[in-house]
């Protein structure tokens, strides 16, 4: 293998060199639906298509810090928590040349995912039904089937079913964000022993009203949400 000195103590390879981006798959729970935030694009390739929000990798960033960076740049959503999901990288999946992606994968409450806005060179941000996609840029419709698959794996193993959720919450609410994101119905006797039994999730002294009769509030344990949120430091 030859090289050749670019600079003093540096060295240059006679190869190719790949694009490196990032894409950001962020998922939220509204009005009983699992929703993922897409921007449309304002330039070539794919002017006017949905897309992840995303971008290049600057020459002297981190990964973490350039995902951060792109989804503040252009949706506006801000120290969200960010996990890695995968590499992507056909050779093709970019018409530009050949671009690799670290798609990054994260959650933010209700409340928060009306705080967004298109910016950069993003001429809108909207967040869709992830079972009722547009056409989508790339292959990113790939990268969100990855996510989703992700996401379910997690719900049912971990507690991070407390980001889908607001604090307090019905045993039926919690059984419909398992339903949408698991996208099968649950029987909810057996539903309701088996996440009472994993100790994930406890009682509450208050309850809720309505037409039928009171309903009991459910939190997620302290103790799941922080074991939770050490296997999101350490994964």
């Amino acid at each position: 293998m030859s090289t050749s000195t670019s600079a003093p103590g540096g060295y240059t390879y006679p190869y190719p060199r790949p694009m490196l981006t990032v894409d950001l798959v962020l998922f939220t729970f509204v009005a009983g639906e699992l929703r993922v935030l897409l921007i449309e694009r304002g330039h070539e390739p794919f002017a006017g298509a949905w897309a992840l929000p995303g971008g290049f990798v600057e020459i002297d960033e981190k990964l973490e810090d350039a995902a951060q960076r792109e989804l503040r740049e252009e949706t506006g959503v801000r120290d969200v928590y960010l996990e890695q999901l995968y590499t992507f990288g056909d050779p093709d999946r970019d018409p530009r040349g050949r671009v690799i992606t670290v798609a990054y994968v994260g959650i933010v409450s209700a409340d928060a995912s009306q705080h967004i806005y298109a910016g950069d060179d993003a001429r809108n941000a909207r967040w869709f039904n992830v079972y009722d996609l547009p056409q989508l840029a790339f292959d990113h419709e790939r990268i969100i089937r990855y996510a989703v698959q992700r996401l379910r794996y997690k719900l049912e193993y971990t507690a991070l079913g407390f980001l889908l959720l607001p604090e307090r919450f019905t045993l039926s609410e919690l059984q419909q964000v398992y339903e949408t994101v698991l996208q099968e119905k649950l029987d909810k006797r057996n539903f309701r022993r088996k996440v009472l039994s994993q100790g994930i999730i406890e009682k509450t002294a208050q309850l809720r009203y309505g037409d039928h009769r009171p309903a009991r509030l459910y939190r997620f344990s302290a103790a799941a949400i922080e074991l939770e949120k050490a296997r999101r430091r350490f994964p």
